[in-house]
């Protein structure tokens, strides 16, 4: 009779905060709800004290995160994605459009510009794990592009693709890089992100940074779409500087920014960006370190230089698995994941649904690099138990 195998032995350390989700990320190391308290609820959002919670809020961003006091800073209803979409249908239209597409995010934007809008455009390609060849970017385009796939775990080596001086504005989606990455403004035009991403906070809300190009634009240049009031960053043929100073375009949760701006006092006590980013490269070498020996995972992205350390996503490279259908590896990381999530040690690990089958985790500033070094023996665990079970 042929023998069983044995069942692989479960670690025996927990991560304390299994939160791994790329969105909404883990809270800020020592939230509670007592935290917010002070939330203005029930106060109209025109009123002295909300709209003070709202300057406040602005006013910790642009410190935290360097923005210039040129740059507009204000937020948007419907997340990283509404704020990224109203700032597409304002601004596109009077020149050329190129739109880097190398995962789920950036061939959203590719769809919405071609098929929605309606306007030419060129798509700069790359398959899941890679970036499209940067050379290949014109300056007298406009430029649509994430600085972080979040569903493929790969992002912009650096700035120096981006050349100063161009004619063509730059838009990029920031929203999980922002606050774990250096961002260089001088060279982006159109940044969104939001702060369910980075610092943990509730979704729902956007973040918009429009450089004084951008704003020129939206004075010189009037969009032949109509646009909702919801999408709208003009009022009478040029810029609302009521909005882009700031103020509300229409009724904000005052819970979810209170939560933001305690995650923002939080940040300075790491020590402001750099802080963050120091977490944020602990956290993403624990995996890699994890990686080096492992049989069974590898990056998604191929280069080292382009591998995201926020959203690093893993794929399987088990010989034994290599060739086999997508199908089969997508049963396993479902698999992987529940039972990750049965042992309370990791939560919502699956692999982004049209990404490659494997495992994203979130490795932000929020994140405690002692938790996911428990992490790692049971992502080997998973493996071996679900494999064994398939």
């Amino acid at each position: 009779m042929k023998s069983q195998p044995s069942q692989p032995l479960e670690p025996i350390e927990k991560p304390a905060r299994p939160f791994f989700s790329s969105g909404p990320t883990a809270k800020w190391p020592g939230f509670s709800f007592d935290a917010l308290n002070q939330a203005p609820l029930g106060r109209s959002n025109r009123s002295s004290v909300t709209v003070g919670l709202i300057s406040r809020a602005l006013e910790l961003t642009r410190e935290i995160l360097a923005i210039p006091k040129d740059y507009k800073l204000f937020f948007w209803p419907g997340s990283d994605t509404g704020a990224f979409e109203a700032a597409l249908w304002n601004l596109l239209g009077p020149k050329p459009i190129q739109v880097m597409s190398f995962e789920s995010f950036s061939q959203l934007w590719a769809d919405d510009v071609v098929h929605h809008l309606r306007l030419e455009v060129e798509i700069l390609s790359a398959p899941y794990g890679g970036l499209p060849d940067l050379t290949s970017i014109r300056d007298d385009h406009d430029l649509i592009f994430p600085w972080n796939g979040t569903t493929s775990g790969v992002c912009m080596p650096n700035a120096d693709f981006l050349r100063p001086n161009r004619e063509g504005l730059v838009f990029c989606d920031a929203t999980s890089a922002a606050f774990c990455m250096p961002l260089p403004w001088d060279r982006l035009d159109v940044s969104s992100f939001s702060f369910q991403k980075a610092l943990g906070g509730e979704a729902g809300l956007g973040a918009l940074i429009l450089s004084p190009r951008a704003v020129e634009r939206l004075n010189q240049y009037s969009p032949p779409w109509p646009l909702p009031k919801i999408l709208r960053f003009c009022k009478g043929g040029c810029a609302d500087e009521a909005i882009l100073n700031g103020d509300a375009v229409n009724t904000f949760s005052f819970m979810v920014i209170e939560d933001y701006v305690q995650a923002l006092n939080w940040a300075q006590t790491e020590g402001g960006l750099d802080g963050l980013i120091k977490r944020t490269n602990a956290n993403f070498q624990t995996i890699s370190h994890h990686l080096q020996n492992s049989h069974r995972f590898g990056f998604c992205a191929l280069d080292v230089h382009t591998r995201s350390t926020t959203s690093v996503c893993l794929t399987f490279k088990d010989q034994a698995l290599i060739g086999s259908p997508p199908e089969i590896q997508r049963a396993l990381s479902k698999a992987m994941a529940a039972l990750l999530a049965q042992k309370d040690v990791g939560y919502d690990l699956e692999s982004y649904r049209q990404a490659p089958p494997g495992l994203r985790i979130w490795c932000g500033p929020t994140v405690e690099q002692t938790d996911l070094k428990a992490l790692m023996p049971w992502l080997d665990w998973a493996y071996d138990e679900a494999l064994s079970n398939h």
